[in-house]
């Protein structure tokens, strides 16, 4: 891998909790960071914190990932703006929410914990995957969750029995589905492409939301996400699930071919849809 003074590096949700501690930690080893958000403000904070803190300028992008347009504009913006991508880092994510709270649907109208936390990234990185290529050798790190639950074919959005914690855990089995499929995709390549449950409940905005008390630290988390994508030893490494430090199995799902192509046809689908 190159040194990272020599990186791109795109974090979304980086302006709060694991992606702004990404952002920092980048930035002090001087990769070009294009740190994406919702909120203009949140990101201009952001930018004006990490030049005080570490003297380094940081690009920025913003767009809403509940509207999978907003996620195509991103991916042509960074195509535009950038001559390489050395590393993918899809953090943003909506938790499953305290308890009893009603459905929520995207923009699209896509149950949103499934739009955000899953087809946002599996859209974003196949929009970007052609620069990543371009770019090898480069990195897709997918922070994704232990808490994975499979999904029903007939009933995949959770429209019947829905809860927050429900949706969530489906969705982040998806991402995961998606991430060994992507893997599969660029074999040969020089383009790795990995998931990693960071830690369990740490301490951010997304777990204290749930009313739940924290059980990990933000920089355990953080040091996790890190090794997917600094760690030279993981070069040849993909297609893989980390929980923490350490090469996991995920959900069952995960592992049947025939699950993952149907996820990934009504992935498609759904983009397909949304984009008209």
């Amino acid at each position: 891998m190159r040194e990272l003074s020599e990186q791109t590096v795109l974090v979304t949700g980086a302006t709060d909790g694991l992606g702004r501690a990404l952002v920092h930690r980048l930035a002090e080893h001087q990769a070009l960071v294009v740190a994406h958000g919702r909120d203009p403000r949140k990101l201009a904070d952001l930018v004006e914190e990490v030049d005080r803190e570490h003297g380094v300028a940081i690009d920025t992008v913003v767009a809403d990932l509940a509207s999978l347009r907003e996620v195509d504009a991103l991916a042509s913006a960074v195509i535009a703006e950038y001559d390489a991508l050395h590393c993918l880092v899809s953090n943003a994510g909506v938790g499953f929410g305290p308890p009893d709270a009603p459905r929520e649907t995207s923009q699209d109208g896509i149950e949103l914990r499934f739009a955000v936390n899953h087809l946002a990234g599996y859209h974003l990185a196949q929009r970007l995957r052609l620069l990543l290529e371009t770019s090898a050798p480069s990195r897709v790190v997918q922070v994704a969750s232990a808490g994975q639950l499979a999904l029903d074919p007939d009933d995949p959005l959770t429209e019947s029995g829905y809860s927050g914690l429900k949706a969530y855990r489906r969705a982040k089995l998806a991402q995961v589905m998606a991430t060994f499929d992507l893997a599969a995709d660029l074999v040969g390549t020089g383009v790795s492409v990995n998931a990693v449950h960071p830690a369990t409940m740490m301490d951010t905005t997304m777990v204290r939301d749930t009313e739940l008390p924290a059980q990990s630290t933000l920089e355990e988390g953080l040091d996790a996400v890190w090794r997917l994508v600094a760690d030279a030893d993981l070069d040849d490494v993909s297609g893989r699930y980390f929980d923490g430090q350490e090469i996991a199995d995920p959900d069952p799902q995960a592992d049947d071919p025939a699950a993952r192509a149907w996820v990934r046809g009504l992935s498609d689908r759904l983009v397909r849809d949304a984009l008209g």
